[in-house]
């Protein structure tokens, strides 16, 4: 991982405002910088999807991240993206639900019917069927959602597959995030 002063001007620009909001630097900012372009394009296309307003909620967007990392058996996503869930869910036990066993977790069957199709998209693409779009539709999943489902999936299995290879260490302070209320 390159050091925060060795990084591009606009990259470098973006870490304060990332550390301003968690608390401390996430691992995956400085592991991706290491291809300023990619940083770019891969962070672009997260805020693009992660951050829009739309038929699926922040939370929901998390859980998709969760879900797809744990199957995809990646550890920094699991618990990262869990505080983000447990933060934008107000609840501090849905990300370790979401993690083991998202089809046995306190989640809506809209929330599992999106998992089930985010985790196919995410592991097994090439097996979707007309009848998972149906499936979604039939709970009210816009083509906007899914799309956005879809979307979310193939991005954070990408994710996956280039933390793995970059061995990136989780920061610990993601493991106590929206656990406790704040004061």
């Amino acid at each position: 991982m390159p050091e925060i002063d060795e990084l591009l001007l606009d990259i470098r620009d973006r870490i304060p405002k990332v550390q301003d909001k968690a608390g401390f630097v996430p691992n995956v900012f400085l592991s991706f910088a290491y291809r300023p372009e990619e940083f770019r394009a891969f962070f672009a296309y997260c805020d693009a999807l992660m951050e829009k307003e739309g038929g699926l909620t922040k939370a929901e967007r998390e859980m998709i991240v969760v879900a797809t990392s744990s199957a995809n058996n990646r550890l920094y996503c699991v618990i990262a993206h869990g505080a983000a869930v447990r933060i934008r869910a107000k609840n501090p036990l849905i990300a370790d639900q979401v993690a083991a066993n998202y089809r046995k977790g306190n989640i809506t069957a809209r929330q599992k019917a999106m998992l089930d199709f985010a985790v196919k998209v995410a592991m097994n693409a090439s097996k979707v069927e007309d009848i998972d779009f149906e499936t979604l539709r039939k709970y009210g999943f816009s083509d906007e959602d899914i799309w956005d489902i879809g979307a979310i999936s193939a991005l954070f299995a990408l994710s996956n597959r280039m933390a793995n290879l970059a061995n990136m260490r989780l920061n610990g302070e993601f493991y106590i995030m929206g656990r406790v209320p704040k004061d």
